[in-house]
């Protein structure tokens, strides 16, 4: 089962592995490094290589089950 989240961003952008930090699906930023380097991130349809990509309102993140909406 897919679980939707939607968070919002306070300013223009957050990093991707800041944003997987706050969300607890990584707990650390070595264990959000290994979750993008392993291209388990797909952003906006397309798998998300860049651990420091800024991701903004209206992107849509499909990680470990996840459905990430930014606002």
């Amino acid at each position: 089962m897919e679980n939707k989240i939607e968070f919002k961003i306070i300013g223009d952008y957050i990093e991707l592995m800041a944003l997987l930090k706050a969300l607890s699906i990584a707990q650390t930023g070595g264990h959000a490094k290994m979750i993008v380097d392993d291209g388990e991130v797909i952003r906006n349809g397309v798998v998300e290589l860049r651990r420091r990509a800024k991701c903004i309102s209206g992107d849509v993140i499909k990680v470990d089950g996840s459905n990430i909406t930014l606002l």
